[in-house]
């Protein structure tokens, strides 16, 4: 979806499409009709000449949006061309034309379109031009030396004006690059800062979440376990004398242990947890996350494709909560693609964040995808869009991975599907086997 410019952007973007004057060509255009009222008065095609100068002097920016790449140079080739054609126009012999500063307009035009190489070089052929009027007045005169003094002052005039102007573009040039590149590291500032308040704000919402789970996890655990205790010595007692009953006794002891595991996840969501850090290889953790998958969906229509680099450094990590993070993403893909089916896109390369150096992990789906809208709220605790979901999964992958000093981001549009990029950081041996505990 493209984004709506403001008029000041589509002005700059669409050159052409400018139909007023700014007030250096309207001086240009002022200067050019002050040369056409000096002599010669009558010769039309002084006339039309600089008429003609000045419709591509207005042209020129809009030209340059229209032809990119050889806008500059078509401008400066016609500038001399028609300066050329002036002399021709306003002196008996070209060569002694009063008019020969036109030459500056060209020169000075190449000056600050190009370098230091491409403003010699258009001087030289703006020089070159100029004096090819030696060649029909060496047929009827004779240069002398002060000629010739004459002419090397002019073309030494027309080499220093370049030169000047070229130095004066160049730093304009440069200092506009350096003010773009400000521009886009503020940017890229903001962005992050903006990344890291909303990771605040969900790390105070995961703590606040996280102790209120925790006290009634407890409570209710307390309960469940005489329930279950209950239940199994009326299925015991009853099963000969009251079949049913012992069913139903039965039937309570299946939904404890469903609330027993899902109080289970609670407590793992609330619980600070001490990480055992080791160096390991991330990709042996990833296969043994997807064969873990694999196995508890044994009728899944889902083809795994994996893109493993070569050179991946070894991350510190507690190897267990790092297979429960690989494989409730894997998991989720899973889900996404039923009952269809679909490709599953592991990928693991190194990376850089913030200047520290990692590996990044990326699970691709080929499911329904993530609404923008969603795409943070899916890291939030309870929240899921499964009929039967808890809303766990993804918050515990967050939580286990900001404990890792790692960074979770989701991508993708909806209809093509979605991905998941994690990123573990490689630190230092002093704090591989550090323990970084969350509330």
């Amino acid at each position: 979806m493209s984004e709506k410019k403001n008029p000041e952007e589509a002005r700059e973007a669409e050159p052409w499409r400018r139909t007023t004057l700014n007030w250096t060509e309207a001086l240009f255009l002022l200067f050019l009709a002050g040369l056409a009222v000096l002599p010669p008065l009558g010769e039309i095609h002084k006339q039309l000449i600089l008429v003609t100068i000045a419709t591509v002097q207005w042209l020129e920016g809009r030209l340059a949006g229209r032809l990119q790449r050889h806008a500059h140079v078509y401008a400066v080739l016609l500038k001399i061309l028609l300066a050329t054609w002036l002399l021709g126009h306003t002196g008996e012999m070209g060569i002694n034309s009063r008019y020969w500063p036109i030459y500056f307009v060209p020169v000075a035009t190449a000056a600050t379109y190009f370098g230091l190489w491409g403003t010699l070089f258009w001087t030289g052929l703006a020089s070159a031009a100029y004096c090819s009027y030696l060649i029909p007045a060496l047929q009827e005169y004779a240069i002398t030396g002060a000629a010739v003094a004459e002419l090397a002052t002019r073309i030494l005039f027309l080499f220093l004006a370049a030169m000047l102007v070229n130095r004066f573009a160049v730093e304009s040039r440069r200092r506009a690059t350096a003010y773009r590149l400000l521009a886009e590291q503020l940017t890229e500032t903001n962005r992050r800062l903006a990344q890291v308040q909303e990771e605040a704000r969900r790390s105070e919402r995961l703590a606040a979440l996280g102790q209120m789970t925790a006290g009634l996890a407890h409570e209710i655990r307390n309960p469940l376990g005489v329930i279950k205790g209950s239940a199994e010595m009326l299925s015991q007692k009853l099963q000969e004398s009251n079949p049913l009953a012992s069913e139903l006794a039965g039937y309570i002891l299946s939904e404890v242990n469903r609330l027993s595991a899902l109080v289970a996840r609670f407590l793992d969501f609330a619980r600070p947890q001490a990480l055992e850090r080791t160096p390991a290889d991330i990709r042996e953790v990833v296969d043994r996350a997807l064969a873990a998958v694999a196995a508890q969906h044994t009728e899944a229509k889902v083809t795994v494709e994996r893109a493993y680099a070569t050179a991946l450094p070894q991350v510190p990590m507690d190897e267990s909560l790092c297979v429960q993070v690989f494989q409730n993403l894997a998991l989720n893909a899973y889900e996404a693609m039923e009952p269809d089916g679909g490709t599953l896109h592991v990928e693991i390369t190194p990376s850089l964040r913030d200047g520290g150096r990692g590996a990044e992990v990326t699970f691709c789906d080929t499911g329904p995808g993530i609404p923008p809208d969603r795409r943070q709220q899916v890291f939030d605790p309870f929240f899921t869009t499964k009929k039967n979901g808890v809303g766990l999964g993804l918050a515990i992958v967050s939580k286990i991975v900001d404990e890792h000093r790692g960074s979770l981001r989701v991508e993708g549009e909806p209809g093509h599907g979605a991905c998941f990029h994690v990123f573990l950081p490689v630190e230092a041996a002093s704090e591989a086997g550090a323990s970084a505990p969350s509330p």
